[in-house]
């Protein structure tokens, strides 16, 4: 009987590459990363794997999670990714005290809307001036779906727990902007997700 406890997720293995060409250019050739919802930790050693100069924080507040993550470590043997943390995105303090990113994916829409609030609040405690925070997922623009398939997984996701749900990009730009970040960047991607690109201005 195996005892790997690394879990899977098909859908990281299709986003990324995506997620990887965007980081690799707006985040710093060295920097330090909070990963909020980290989630089966494969997105952690993708990305530490391909740009070795970044030191990565992976954190979740799912106990399962974290024994995923702490295996995909494990298995890949990479220096720069730190053993994971939990955390709740709620918390008033944060288990580090700088950060030059913070990165979300497919984590707004998997919370209530207090996370959204709560991310953009604790990125701008650790976040030094321009340091960016990168959100990855679906959205709908101008109060609409952007597509079928989103407006499906929004029932979906809807069904689950009621205070889940695809949000309204205009309405996470308008929360990021109260904690002083500033949506400096969208880029389309694939599968009609969107990368949200968000810096810190002093």
């Amino acid at each position: 009987m195996s005892d790997d406890r690394r879990l899977f997720s098909p859908s990281t293995e299709r986003n990324r590459g995506y997620i990887l060409e965007v980081l690799r250019r707006v985040l710093p050739d060295t920097a330090t990363v909070l990963e909020v919802g980290s989630g089966t930790g494969e997105h952690a050693v993708h990305f530490c794997t391909h740009i070795p100069g970044l030191r990565w924080q992976p954190t979740d507040g799912d106990r399962g999670a974290i024994g995923s993550i702490t295996a995909w470590i494990s298995h890949a043997g990479l220096s720069n990714i730190a053993l994971p943390l939990e955390l709740e995105l709620h918390d008033e303090t944060w288990p580090l005290q700088h950060a030059d990113a913070v990165v979300a994916i497919n984590v707004l829409h998997y919370s209530p809307w207090s996370s959204t609030a709560a991310l953009f609040r604790g990125a701008a405690r650790i976040l030094p001036d321009d340091g960016v925070v990168y959100c990855y997922g679906p959205y709908r623009r101008g109060n609409a779906h952007t597509a079928a398939s989103n407006a499906a997984f929004d029932e979906w996701l809807r069904s689950i727990d009621p205070r889940f749900g695809v949000r309204d990009l205009e309405a996470v730009e308008a929360e990021a902007c109260r904690h002083g970040l500033r949506l400096d960047e969208l880029v389309e991607m694939p599968a009609n997700n969107l990368s949200l690109v968000f810096r810190r201005r002093a």
